[in-house]
């Protein structure tokens, strides 16, 4: 079988190749950028948690 090259791609095959091959990568990009920024804005408007294990931590 012999593979025949069909010519260029018209600009919307273009366009979809490109969203296909890239797109993935760019909303996997904005999800993480989200979640580092909601990530961050919780641990600012968090007060410090006391040890969980119950024992005190600054007695000597």
């Amino acid at each position: 079988m012999i593979v025949q090259h069909l010519g260029s791609l018209h600009p919307v095959e273009q366009g979809l190749t490109l969203a296909l091959a890239f797109g993935p990568f760019a909303v996997l990009a904005i999800v993480v950028w989200v979640r580092r920024r909601l990530d961050a804005a919780e641990e600012i408007s968090e007060p410090a948690r006391p040890d969980p294990s119950g024992s005190p931590t600054s007695e000597p």
